[in-house]
């Protein structure tokens, strides 16, 4: 039983990982960008792009290396997407590639070409990688390699130029300095000399806040959300108590998926504000546009605060951005960040009850972190299978032989008890179940709890076997985020009612079996 459970959280919980270090960066064969939260180094590339040739033929094989600058003291990379380029057109990916060392690099096919790039396989710490490129037919009359390479999640280079290959009596075009600097988009930030308030908050600027209206200015606890338009701008407050970031998102719905997000990423002594896009539950996708203005920020006893203005409409090409002259729910979240990566946030979003007007008159909005379709799921889950369900199978197993010949409405007692027990228990676990999928609005992969509740309904003509994963599930349930029920109380009431119920059990088999009188 232990084993098919496990089996069974493995196979759910393998579908919500979502790995950064496998090298399957397909997504950013284009531009050759990691998808991190951070900017590109400018400095100067401390690495070595080598091909043994300089001229080739239709056919040729190429034999290229990427390694570290001998002069470079902190000796090794972990990453590293390597794409050879046609010279006269760098949006052109050319030829295909062979491997070397499978251990350490595998083939990506980028622009619907097989094996035309090469990536890493691990985060592994890495000093030199070899592989060969092979010269298509209709190669064009020379290439140049673009190379990519990351030394930690802050810590990369982009389409470091390579070598340029000619064919064979073509005339070789000027050759790229290698290490050229990489620009990145920056705003300036200011530091803010003072702490938001409440103070205008249903008058001159809309609210949402996490308690129900606290003032962040004296409340250290408070998560703080401020928004008002000037002009053809918005302007943005977000404030809250986290360990590496605070965020918010504009959402069509009430879940993650196709989303506006915003995220101020406390980074040691500093605060990154940027704008990202949710497309489902990943890792959002930072912009690569400079959509911001009048960035400032503050840290403060464990608080980051972080203020912006946008523009309401932007250029077509700001893809995923939503205009802000529309109503959208309102979510607010926070987490922990390692490196300037954002983690899952730590608990339950703040989601607004309603959707609010960006643009429209001042509202003090009022949400929850905790929607009430899950409180009930959680509430019923927890008296059908803690209590009425518990008293039922006492009732069928010790009363049946102490209550023989007691009869109502022609059943005896301890049957039509029994009966009325298990019809409650079935009646609040089938309301129960249907509840979460209200609430998304389908089948959610990512409930584990729900999926158990299957193994229940299974095996529940087997006492020991049904108990086993009523408390396998009930324990996984009371964790999920969106009941949002304080720890570790929770934990310790659910086992109280466990323990009680083995007690209680254990002390009815043993008067059943004679050795222990009760009331005699």
């Amino acid at each position: 039983m232990n084993m098919r459970i496990a089996l069974l959280l493995l196979s759910v919980c393998s579908e919500t990982v979502f790995c950064f270090s496998h090298g399957k960066v397909e997504v950013a064969c284009g531009d050759m960008t990691p998808q991190h939260d951070s900017d590109p180094s400018t400095k100067h590339p401390p690495f070595n792009i080598i091909a043994d040739k300089s001229q080739f033929s239709p056919g040729d094989e190429i034999k290229v290396t990427l390694s570290m600058a001998s002069s470079e003291g902190k000796h090794y990379f972990k990453g590293f997407l390597i794409e050879a380029r046609n010279a006269g057109d760098l949006n052109e990916i050319v030829g295909s590639f062979k491997l070397i060392s499978p251990d350490i690099s595998q083939l990506l096919k980028c622009d619907n070409k097989e094996g035309s790039a090469v990536s890493h396989t691990s985060d592994s710490h890495k000093t030199e990688v070899q592989v060969i490129w092979v010269a298509p037919s209709d190669s064009p009359s020379s290439f140049t390699f673009r190379v990519t390479v990351a030394r930690g999640y802050k810590e990369f280079w982009v389409k470091i130029p390579g070598p340029v290959v000619s064919q064979n009596g073509a005339a070789p075009p000027p050759q790229t300095t290698f290490g050229g600097s990489i620009g990145a988009q920056t705003t300036t930030s200011t530091i803010l000399s003072h702490s938001f308030t409440s103070e205008g908050c249903g008058g001159r600027k809309s609210c949402l806040r996490d308690p129900e209206g606290c003032d962040p200015q004296n409340d250290t606890t408070c998560h703080f959300l401020s928004f008002s338009a000037l002009g053809s701008n918005v302007m943005f407050e977000l404030s809250g108590p986290a360990e590496g970031y605070v965020s918010f998102a504009l959402s069509q719905d009430k879940w993650m998926g196709n989303d506006d997000v915003y995220l101020c990423i406390r980074d040691t002594d500093r605060v990154d504000i940027k704008a990202a896009y949710v497309s489902g539950r990943t890792h959002p996708i930072i912009s690569s546009q400079n959509i911001l203005k009048g960035i400032a920020w503050r840290l403060s006893d464990g608080v980051i605060q972080c203020s912006f203005r946008r523009d309401i409409h932007l250029p077509p090409e700001n893809l995923n951005r939503f205009d802000l002259d529309q109503m959208y729910y309102l979510f607010m979240a926070h987490g922990r960040a390692e490196d300037g990566r954002t983690h899952r946030h730590d608990h339950q979003p703040i989601i607004s009850t309603y959707r609010a007007a960006i643009t429209g008159p001042p509202e003090d909005l009022t949400g929850s972190r905790s929607p009430l379709l899950i409180k009930y799921h959680g509430a019923f889950m927890l008296i059908a299978w803690t209590s009425t369900v518990s008293a039922g199978v006492i009732m069928a197993r010790y009363f049946k032989p102490d209550w023989p010949e007691r009869n109502i409405l022609g059943q005896k007692v301890w049957f039509q008890l029994h009966r009325m027990l298990m019809t409650i228990t079935v009646l609040l676990t089938l309301v129960g179940f249907v509840l979460p999928f209200m609430y998304r609005g389908g089948w959610s992969k990512f409930r584990v709890p729900e999926i158990l509740a299957v193994c229940v309904f299974k095996h529940c003509h087997n006492q020991a076997v049904c108990f086993h994963d009523l408390v396998v599930t009930i324990f996984l349930g009371i964790h999920q985020q969106a009941l949002s029920l304080p720890a570790p109380w929770s934990t310790g009431v659910l086992a109280f009612l466990v323990v009680w119920f083995v007690l209680a059990d254990l002390v009815l088999e043993v008067h059943r079996r004679g050795f222990l009188p009760i009331g005699q």
